[in-house]
């Protein structure tokens, strides 16, 4: 049996996915919300005063994020939690609205935090480069940087126009204002756009011209702003699209901050019954009634799959009483949560469809086409436009396909999303296992509470 519990640097590559033998029923607890931990982090890091952040998400993304704004002037001192000693929170020194220093700043593959840190850096007194990887790179950033340029920003592109890496040059003219948003490749740009404009001397007016891209995180965005104490108006038209967006100039006071779980870590536990029925999750520190957008993945297992549910007031569980039924899927609103959903998709009784999913070729690889390859290998018909996937499951039995190896395209969502694929078909072995770190550095170790409940 595989030792899913070492260090990530020491796991097999690939590492060996052993089939469950009987149905199982865990309570997890997945760290904190990538998302939310991203956003109390720059709200916190340009307040004024020391904010408590409890239980944030440690990972790539997040401690990058974290570091990045600490090289810029905030402080952050990790601290045991009152509740619980073996869990972290951190204390942030913010900057008071203006961060003293500029700097080089590399994010990686952090699609969230580079985005994020190009906005706030254009709170900082000082010159400020941000960089990513190569994949980052590749990625868009200029929607973004039209939008800060907008508001006053100056801001340069160091090599290929619209890519990283930028450069962003204080300006007495980065006042906020009126900002005009048409469709965007990401809802990231326009997050970071609410995140600084308490800080700015106007505020920030936002326009909506057309359909707004990934709505539920921008309604993230303004929860997070609400509960660290600020103030959004925000409008919607007749066809409750979002057409406007309000926030004034707010003096940002130190908070405390408490990060639920994560929404979109949890959606491959909510898939996991899918692998065998009668199987139950309980995911905890997370409710039913949260504004993150992965909720939508156990809706969909509920309202469509044959899943069921029942919500406590400090938990949510889902189970499975009948093998997987297709299901049709609109995943505009929780992108993300929709590789859990794709990779179960091959074990269930009819072809499914996931519509919505433009987002998804800009992500960390292009993951609708790293969904096709992979579930072809599976031995599913799987068929691709712009912004959907269609996937027939193998027609053979599970037992009777050969072994694969499940290329991840260092994307940490991709293989998560295998791993419980491979909890029902044998054979799978996912290749860079600890590319997970990027967002649930703990998630093998938490995979292997699944073999000690059956």
């Amino acid at each position: 049996m595989t030792d899913y519990r070492v260090p990530l640097d020491e796991l097999p590559d690939p590492l060996p996915i052993e089939p469950l033998p009987r149905p199982f029923d865990i309570t997890i607890r997945p760290p904190g919300s990538k998302s939310i931990t991203n956003r109390a982090y720059i709200l916190a890091a340009l307040a004024r005063g020391e904010s408590r952040i409890t239980r944030p998400l440690r990972s790539e993304d997040t401690d990058g994020l974290l570091d990045a704004l600490c090289t810029l002037g905030a402080e952050a001192a990790w601290v045991p939690n009152d509740e619980d000693p073996g869990a972290e929170d951190v204390l942030i020194k913010g900057v008071a609205g203006r961060f003293p220093r500029g700097g080089s700043l590399n994010l990686g593959d952090g699609g969230t935090p580079t985005r994020f840190m190009i906005a706030a850096a254009c709170l900082a007194a000082e010159p400020v480069i941000v960089d990513g990887s190569t994949r980052m790179r590749e990625r868009p950033v200029a929607e973004g940087v039209d939008m800060l340029r907008q508001l006053g920003a100056t801001i340069e592109y160091i090599e290929d126009e619209g890519r990283l890496p930028v450069r962003i040059v204080p300006s007495e003219n980065f006042k906020g204002g009126d900002l005009t948003i048409g469709e965007t490749a990401s809802s990231q740009f326009i997050s970071a756009v609410m995140l600084i404009a308490p800080f700015t001397a106007r505020g920030v007016d936002f326009h909506i011209a057309g359909h707004a891209t990934s709505v539920t995180y921008i309604v993230l965005s303004t929860v997070a702003l609400s509960q660290c104490g600020l103030n959004t108006t925000l409008h919607r038209d007749v066809n409750q699209e979002l057409s406007s967006l309000r926030i004034d100039p707010q003096l940002v006071s130190a908070f405390q901050f408490q990060v639920e779980a994560d929404a979109s870590s949890a959606a491959y536990w909510f898939a996991a019954p899918a692998t065998i029925t009668g199987s139950r999750v309980t995911i905890e520190s997370l409710l039913l009634d949260s504004v993150q957008p992965d909720m939508g993945v156990p809706a969909v297992l509920t309202g469509q799959a044959g899943f069921h549910d029942e919500a406590g007031t400090d938990h949510y569980s889902v189970w499975s009483e009948e093998p997987l039924r297709a299901f049709n899927a609109d995943g505009a609103a929780f992108p993300d949560g929709t590789l859990a959903l794709a990779a179960i998709a091959a074990l269930a009784d009819a072809t499914s469809t996931i519509t919505g999913l433009q987002t998804l070729r800009v992500k960390e690889t292009d993951r609708l086409a790293a969904l096709a390859n992979e579930l072809c290998k599976v031995g599913c018909a799987v068929e691709t436009t712009d912004d959907s996937i269609t996937i027939t499951p193998p027609r053979q039995a599970a037992t009777t396909r050969p072994p694969i190896v499940i290329e991840t395209y260092n994307d940490h969502r991709m293989a998560m999303s295998f791993a419980i694929l491979g909890l029902a078909r044998p054979g799978i072995s996912i290749a860079n296992p600890g590319c997970v770190a990027k967002s649930y550095p703990t998630f093998w170790q938490d995979f292997a509470r699944l073999y000690e409940s059956t």
